[in-house]
């Protein structure tokens, strides 16, 4: 339990250093904004698939 805890930091941590750099985490390539009057649609399908790769790339190192 306090490696998992460790490691949840360790990515919290890494997004927020990425943030503060100015990697446009929400606004890639990919990300969907419908705009509608007063409605917005924001469906973040390109940060999702990146999020998801970097995750599956740590899991399997961190698992060997």
């Amino acid at each position: 339990m306090g490696r998992l805890l460790i490691i949840i930091g360790l990515i919290i941590v890494g997004i927020g250093v990425l943030i503060v750099v100015g990697v446009p985490l929400g606004r890639l390539p990919g990300d969907v904004v419908i705009r509608r009057g007063n409605v917005t649609f924001y469906f973040p399908l390109g940060t999702s698939i990146l999020v998801s790769a970097i995750l599956t790339v740590l899991f399997t190192v961190l698992r060997r």
